[in-house]
């Protein structure tokens, strides 16, 4: 996520950092730099002179100069801006205490707007205890209730389709009926995409939010399109009154020009963020956490939170024990392992601390947990408390026990040491110092 960014602010930061005495012309140059790293990465020009006119006016002064840290003060202000830069009022989702509201989902055809409907609804049913409803509207695109429908099934949600009926507001209202009935808190409308903004889609997607009256009006932006999203979520934004916006597929190369953009561009909030497939890849758009990303600053609560969603809190205060009793071993491993496949790859909470290179480039997909529990399941019980002892033959003997090579066997050994580097800077707490 923002891995472009991140690594042109990480060499922006260094150079700073390497200055004895900051000058304004240290600034001036570190500014430039970042001038260019944000228009490299698609974020809009008139967004980046606001930025970094921002910047400027704030690091020309005594506070930098004067600081005994000068480097680091420099980047603690950038910090500051840009978290003041996304930050904006009413950002939390309007989920009523007191009676039953809809969700409107907008958005062009690709922007991921079914899988995040279904996203949506399983975070407010975590989050806040609603029970939800998933209404399919996009009568537009081949197969697209069939997925709704699948989505919905897969995660345990409630959800309405009518596969013969092509009728928008028939669906609409006979949707709301059953979701009435059913006492329904949140009631989610998935509307219909288009592969361009037309009269056709912005009409249809009126008459939806006349009749719905719905709390929220969402514009579901790709973040991989950049200024493509900007642009149509400012038009949407004009045509629609939508409330707030959501930016899917973060996980993506992409440049993340669309999350510094949109806000400033369309004065709408970003409300959530998703970054990938799975169900659980969903969260609260959280300025703090997100500009930290940005800039290649450890955001540790962030880490904490997705963890605390595929690790059983029964085993915590168990796997902490041994941790600081440095007694983790394959079992262990092995327990973790199970716990995190819900999440794709541990790369997935790595994203969080992005100083952590080595253990970013762990992959524990669901392809390679088979091998690795194969692997593991071959090692004797000696070996899987004492991962040491593992020499060349005894490689050798679980390669073949568990019909891998010794190249597997190698690789999952190195994961295991840096998966316990992880722990152990965990139990030392290091995540919580700040990198500047």
């Amino acid at each position: 996520m923002f891995e472009q960014l991140q690594n042109r602010f990480k060499k922006i930061f260094k150079v700073v950092r390497g200055h004895g005495k900051i000058s304004e012309g240290n600034i001036e140059d570190a500014i430039r730099e970042i001038r260019i790293a944000l228009l490299e990465s698609d974020v809009n020009f008139k967004v980046v002179n606001s930025f970094i006119n921002r910047v400027k006016k704030k690091s020309i002064g005594s506070k930098v100069f004067d600081s005994v840290t000068p480097g680091q003060q420099f980047i603690k202000l950038v910090l500051d801006e840009l978290i003041s830069f996304l930050d904006a009022e009413n950002s939390d989702l309007n989920v009523s205490n007191k009676s039953s509201s809809v969700f409107v989902l907008a958005g062009l055809q690709g922007s991921g707007k079914t899988t995040t409907a279904a996203k949506i609804a399983g975070f407010l049913k975590r989050e806040f205890n609603k029970k939800t409803m998933l209404i399919g509207l996009d009568l537009q695109r081949p197969a697209a209730t069939e997925q709704l429908k699948k989505l919905a099934v897969n995660n345990d949600l409630d959800y309405y389709i009518e596969t013969d009926n092509k009728d928008v507001v028939s669906v609409l209202n006979n949707g709301l009926e059953v979701a009435k009935k059913e006492n329904i808190d949140i009631t989610i409308l998935d509307t219909a995409g288009r592969l361009h903004i037309d009269t056709d889609l912005i009409n249809e997607l009126k008459n939806i939010i006349d009749i719905s009256n719905p709390s929220e009006i969402l514009y579901v932006a790709d973040g991989m399109t950049g200024q493509d999203a900007v642009n149509s979520s400012k038009i949407f934004s004009e045509s629609c009154s939508i409330t707030g916006c959501i930016i899917t597929k973060l996980d993506s190369d992409s440049g993340g020009g669309a999350a510094l953009s949109i806000k400033e561009i369309t004065g709408v909030p970003i409300k959530l963020i998703t970054f990938g497939e799975k169900y659980l890849e969903i969260e609260k758009f959280n300025p703090d956490r997100i500009a930290r990303r940005i800039l290649g600053l450890d955001d540790v609560i962030g880490f904490v939170e997705q963890a605390s969603k595929v690790i059983d809190k029964d085993n915590i205060e168990n796997l902490e024990s041994r941790i600081k009793e440095d007694k983790f071993n394959f079992n262990d491993f092995k327990n973790q392992l199970e716990q995190m496949k819900n999440m794709g790859n541990i790369s997935s909470l790595i994203k969080y601390l992005p100083n952590m290179k080595n253990i970013s480039k762990i992959n524990f997909d669901e392809k390679n947990l088979v091998y690795t529990k194969a692997i593991i399941d071959s090692m004797t019980k000696f070996e899987r408390e004492n991962p040491d002892v593992i020499n060349g033959s005894r490689r050798k003997r679980i390669a073949n026990g568990s019909g891998t090579s010794m190249q597997k066997v190698n690789q999952l050994l190195k994961q295991f040491k840096q998966m316990k580097i992880m722990m152990k800077k965990m139990k030392n707490k290091q995540f919580g110092k700040l990198p500047f």
